[in-house]
């Protein structure tokens, strides 16, 4: 029975082509093939080093038989370079089914590190960089709002990716919840223009509010101080009127505002007797 292939997990640069490292050049080198996001923009990786190598397309949207296909040759010995468009894949980028199959099957997973937008950025945010949470893309389906809100009440510097199309309907969401922390909003790192805003999530709102927005964006912001934990009776009652003029129920309310602000439902309806 022949020896299993590894499954390298290699990470490419984000901007700057200078940031490929020498051991991801000889990984990329001597792997039977390269799994890519997009094997258009790889290629032209790959032709700027002037490696000549099989490229197959993996991504979100591959099938489940690609995925076997691909761990069927590293059981049969291949060795397999694992990339995405840009930085360490797994990372918000495709490929965690095909290293879960991967590990299922025995097969060894050998990381190639390198660069990292997330991590890129939160080394120039200025904030603190001890312990931090990364949220990735907040969804923009039902569930935003609750996976916003758990996003801005860690107690970390927390890093959340957000594309141009969507940056300022985010930045105005925080603002509405908490606009006087800090903020450092990163994009085109590495690259000619690379930019870093830093200020309070206010400023760097209406800094931006009536521009025009390009490229992909990292938001790194301060982790929630102890005076914003709790909601204030005023922040209660004033989400809870919006409610009432809806016509729910006080229950129904005490349990939506309980969620919204992350205090108790008992406090919410008590707060809504007393005003009658």
């Amino acid at each position: 029975m022949a020896e299993k292939g590894k499954l390298y997990i290699v990470s490419t640069p984000i901007g700057n082509l200078g940031d490929i490292t020498k051991r991801a050049i000889e990984t990329l080198e001597k792997a039977d093939y390269i799994a890519a996001e997009d094997t258009r923009h790889s290629l032209q990786l790959l032709n700027n080093l002037g490696i000549k190598k099989k490229l197959v397309s993996f991504h979100e949207h591959s099938s489940d038989d690609k995925c076997l296909s691909i761990v069927e040759d590293l059981l049969n010995g291949m060795d397999v370079a694992l990339i995405t468009d840009a930085g360490t894949p797994i990372v918000s980028d495709p490929g965690e089914k095909l290293t879960k199959e991967a590990v299922k099957n025995g097969i060894e997973l050998v990381t190639v590190p390198g660069a990292c937008a997330a991590i890129s950025a939160l080394t120039v945010s200025a904030l603190d960089a001890r312990r931090f949470v990364f949220e990735g893309f907040i969804p923009r389906d039902r569930t935003r709002k609750e996976r916003l809100r758990i996003a801005l009440s860690h107690e970390y510097t927390t890093i959340i990716y957000e594309s141009p199309h969507h940056l300022l309907e985010t930045l105005g969401e925080i603002t509405e919840i908490c606009p006087d922390r800090m903020i450092s909003l990163s994009k085109e790192l590495t690259k000619i223009y690379e930019e870093t805003l830093r200020g309070t999530v206010r400023e760097i709102y209406m800094l931006l509010k009536d521009k025009i927005i390009k490229g992909e964006f990292i938001i790194v912001l301060e982790g929630m101080q102890k005076e914003e934990s709790e909601a204030s009776d005023d922040d209660i009652l004033a989400l809870a009127r919006k409610y009432l003029e809806s016509g729910l129920r006080k229950k129904e309310i005490a349990a939506k505002v309980a969620e919204e602000l992350g205090t108790g439902k008992n406090r919410v309806y008590q707060l809504l007797i007393a005003e009658e």
